[in-house]
């Protein structure tokens, strides 16, 4: 049974509800995640905003060597986070190992926070005297609500900047699959993370209300479904807080004919198959453009190579689903896909994997004839299934995009300069990657889906992500107040006269 984290202590909750975690392979019970209860919730908020009042005084030089040491942690502890990933979500062992360092790249970036990022403005002599000048300052306590398909990466997105920016963090991870954020509490701790300044509490719907409604929770981060995001800024803004909220996603690649076709074919089938297809910005839809359209073959002929099995096993390149409810759905999306008219090029129901007959197996599903109103191109289905259109135009193609409600990320495969640049020009997506499947950007900039695929409007991680955590405190001061004039009835006009 998982524990509560909280105020720097792994506590046994009072729960009587459970909620069952199976691992995905086989559906055998591994652990049981309680539902927080309500006690348990105010006193990680309650010992969060005691430890506040310390943590936002700590120099931000000595939080982020914490985060230097919490950086080398993770580094040395890699491994085993990502058996716990592997074990409770099912990737294969090498993305889990990814799912780490894509979140270890965030913490290191968390390092130098104070370089620039938090750093404020200032501007002299506005008059005789007089100057204003501004502070970055922590909001207090702020909360994170992650998915199941980052264990890792997604909670290292929230609480390294927004604790080295001076917050204290109230942290949920996804019930399906909590070990590896509960580990990551266990190295902030020993990196010197004070007691108090991450906690950890668990559960489903009603953990989120909570979040969503305590009023002591300043900042509400979240990744996940459409209709959970929505749900969520719209409760917690009704609150008062700032919610910044990454949704669903339908990422469209445009192929052109004068790509390079192998490693094209290639790209499209690792970025639309990988993860079993639950990432957020996995390639499930793509637009093949002219006589692109003749490499169809080619990719289901690369889809079929792909191995499908435990991701414990070497050489397996997709894992199971997160649960027999997402196999049913995905499979339900297909079924209704064919009636609608899309063709099956590639039938992944079905597949059985030896030793792991009960798993929620799923391999790589390819549908073409595919029209904008078919469900499998309206629905994220979060599965292995590609859905293939086709367009004349590259124009053709970028009106398909553009199209399509969300906005999490694109990609077009070219050799042309010309087409990549009008193709980056025109597409309304906040992610666009050129002869790259998957355009997630590095810490140093920030993760900036648009449109339908977010709600709020401050991103993830970089300066974004700091603006979140963060609130600004402008200060006008004016030590000339000897023998001259501090103002009178009038509104003040700086800089008119008394400049000498």
């Amino acid at each position: 049974i998982y524990r509560n984290y909280i105020n720097g202590e792994f506590v046994p909750s009072e729960a009587t509800d459970y909620i069952p975690l199976t691992d995905p392979t086989t559906n055998n019970l591994i652990y049981n995640v309680p539902r927080s209860t309500n006690d348990e919730m105010l006193s990680a908020v309650s010992y969060a905003s005691e430890a506040f009042h310390k943590w936002k005084d700590v120099p931000i030089q000595q939080r982020q060597r914490i985060m230097l040491q919490y950086q080398a942690l993770i580094r040395d502890n890699m491994n085993d986070l990502a058996t716990l990933i592997t074990l409770e979500q099912g990737k294969t062992l090498v993305d889990a190992r990814g799912d780490v360092f894509r979140g270890l790249e965030v913490v290191e970036a968390a390092c130098g926070l104070g370089g620039s990022a938090m750093m404020g403005e200032t501007l002299e002599n506005l008059s005789n005297g007089l100057d204003t000048y501004s502070y970055r300052q922590p909001l207090g306590v702020c909360a994170g609500i992650a998915p199941f398909n980052f264990p890792a990466m997604i909670p290292l997105w929230m609480f390294p900047i927004a604790c080295t920016a001076g917050n204290t963090f109230v942290m949920k991870p996804s019930e399906k699959d909590p070990g590896a954020c509960m580990m990551l509490a266990q190295l902030a701790s020993e990196a010197g993370l004070p007691d108090g300044v991450l906690n950890i509490i668990h559960g489903g719907k009603e953990s989120v209300d909570f979040i969503c409604d305590d009023t002591d929770i300043r900042a509400v981060s979240f990744v996940g479904s459409n209709a959970v995001g929505a749900y969520i800024h719209a409760r917690g803004t009704a609150t008062g807080k700032r919610v910044q909220a990454n949704l669903g996603a339908k990422n469209h690649a445009t192929i052109l004919p004068d790509a390079d076709r192998e490693e094209t074919v290639k790209a499209i089938a690792g970025a639309a198959f990988g993860a079993a297809g639950q990432r957020c910005m996995a390639l499930s839809a793509i637009i093949l453009v002219g006589s692109a359209q003749e490499w169809l073959p080619d990719i289901v002929e690369e889809a079929k190579k792909l191995r499908v099995g435990s991701g414990f096993h070497e050489g397996v390149d997709v894992g199971p689903l997160i649960s027999p409810e997402a196999k049913d759905r995905a499979e339900q999306i297909i079924e209704e896909a064919t009636n609608e008219g899309a063709i099956l090029e590639l039938d992944g129901r079905g597949t059985v994997v030896p030793g792991f007959e009960n798993g929620n197996f799923l391999s790589p599903t390819i549908l073409s004839n595919v029209s904008p109103f078919n469900t499998a191109y309206k629905e994220e289905i979060f599965a292995p299934v590609l859905v293939c259109l086709e367009a004349d135009t590259l124009e053709d193609a970028i009106s398909l995009t553009n199209a399509n409600p969300f906005g999490n990320g694109c990609s077009i495969f070219t050799s042309s300069g010309a087409s990549a640049r009008k193709f980056q020009h025109e597409i309304d997506v906040g992610q666009v990657g050129i002869n790259v499947p998957i355009p997630v950007p590095l810490p140093c900039f920030s993760f900036t889906g648009s449109r339908g695929s977010i709600r709020g409007d401050v991103h993830f991680y970089g300066k974004q992500g700091v603006n979140f955590y963060t609130q600004i405190k402008t200060i006008t001061s004016n030590w000339q107040c000897r023998g001259g004039h501090l103002g009178g009835a009038t509104m003040p006009i700086l800089g008119s006269s008394n400049s000498k």
